[in-house]
């Protein structure tokens, strides 16, 4: 008996001592996780503070890697395995090419994680065309607004009467153009699609099952023909111009020359620190609701973060930490967005109202095909809009139709 006993215990003390190996073991190689994660300078320096909050209670270190925003999807795609990060800062319309590409990882939340976000913030990270899957956590959400210098004009709340201020102020300014939106020689759909929308204008269709349609192309839909005779009549009367850039846009606001100015709450701290008299509000119904485009920006698991041995770490720091209602409103303090967790705070006002200038507005499509629909949608733009020599919208919105379908055959 005394014999079993002794044999019992020293068993007892020999798994003790395995467990404590193997305990000591797994803590030296969390301790020795490097979670590499690129972003842009704008969001660096508060995602360094956060993901180094999750790492300084999860012993793994966090390496920062700041790269132009546009650079961080197409660089993922050819970046040497040793030098790829293994998390990424990633804009909503990236799901689909990137996932197609097997560059990013789905991910699976919890259903509590999930209930602090809008479904639509969730669906514009997701992608599959039979069975789809999530593929980033939402952080941000943006969109473009009317912003009125409430000093030279009153807040519309008609088009007819935006329409007529704007003129008004044009004729008094001397300026070639009333509402002052960005397009430039390359065009900017997303900044014109208020008016694409009010018009009747569409991207994609949806099918059966729910999933964006690339075979259902609305940008020459006959609800946006019927009203194309609109668009000429803003192009003959100076309304819009394509001519005016990003730049010539914001100087003619500031300057208190143009009293409409349509951009997004990236220009919030310029605004709060013009002196101007502003509101934000969404540009009024044309024929239709001239609701915006909805961005959707958040973070991503690449697949070389499984590559490099860190997947489970990535993924945590994704789908527990960053969505978070602490991690986000301090994200959205030093981004300038809204955030996305519904649960999370912003304080500042002008970011709540381009928050209610988004309502009824469409997430970007995030399927592959949208890449071929940003130069054409934008052109048919600069062509119907650009003054003497103008082609009609009619025919400009139908040609780029034609081109963007050849395009994703």
């Amino acid at each position: 008996m005394q014999n079993s006993l002794k044999r019992m215990w020293a068993l007892l003390g020999m798994l003790a001592a395995f467990a404590a190996v193997l305990a000591a073991q797994a803590t030296a190689a969390h301790k020795a996780v490097t979670i590499v994660i690129w972003t842009d300078s704008d969001r660096a320096a508060a995602v360094t503070k956060v993901a180094g909050d999750w790492a300084a209670t999860n012993g793994a270190t966090i390496k920062v890697v700041t790269k132009n925003f546009g650079d961080i999807r197409d660089n993922l795609g050819t970046v040497a395995a040793a030098d790829a990060p293994d998390v990424i800062t990633a804009a909503h319309d990236w799901t689909g090419q990137l996932a197609a590409n097997g560059l990013v990882q789905p991910l699976y939340p919890s259903a509590a994680v999930k209930k602090q976000f809008p479904t639509y913030t969730l669906n514009a990270f997701s992608y599959g065309t039979a069975v789809k899957k999530l593929y980033g956590i939402p952080a941000a959400v943006e969109n473009i607004g009317l912003v009125v210098n409430t000093k030279l004009a009153k807040a519309p709340k008609t088009f007819a009467q935006l329409e007529s201020e704007a003129l008004a102020q044009k004729k008094k300014a001397h300026l070639s153009f009333g509402i002052a939106v960005q397009q430039g020689s390359g065009g900017d759909a997303y900044h014109m699609y208020p008016f694409f929308s009010g018009l009747g204008g569409y991207i994609f269709g949806v099918n059966h099952a729910g999933n964006l349609d690339p075979s259902d192309i609305g940008v020459a839909s006959p609800t946006l023909l019927k009203n194309a005779g609109l668009i000429n009549k803003w192009n003959k009367e100076g309304l819009i111009n394509s001519k005016v850039d990003g730049a010539t846009a914001q100087n003619a606001f500031l300057k208190g020359q143009a009293a409409f100015w349509i951009t997004g709450p990236w220009n919030a701290d310029t605004l709060k620190k013009s002196g101007l008299s502003f509101k934000v509000m969404q540009v009024p119904a044309i024929v239709k609701p001239s609701v915006p485009f909805l961005g959707v920006q958040g973070f991503m698991v690449t697949k070389y973060a499984e590559t490099h041995g860190v997947g489970s770490a990535a993924t945590d720091l994704v789908t527990n930490f960053f969505a978070s209602a602490s991690a986000q409103t301090q994200l959205a303090a030093a981004n300038g967005r809204p955030p996305a967790n519904i649960t999370a705070r912003s304080s500042d006002p002008v970011l709540a109202q381009f928050s209610a200038a988004s309502k009824g507005g469409v997430p970007m499509p995030n399927i592959p095909q949208m890449n071929s629909v940003w130069g054409d949608l934008g052109q048919a733009w600069v062509k119907s809009t650009k003054g003497s020599g103008a082609t009609p919208a009619a025919v400009a919105f139908k040609t780029a139709a034609r081109a963007i379908a050849n395009k994703i055959g």
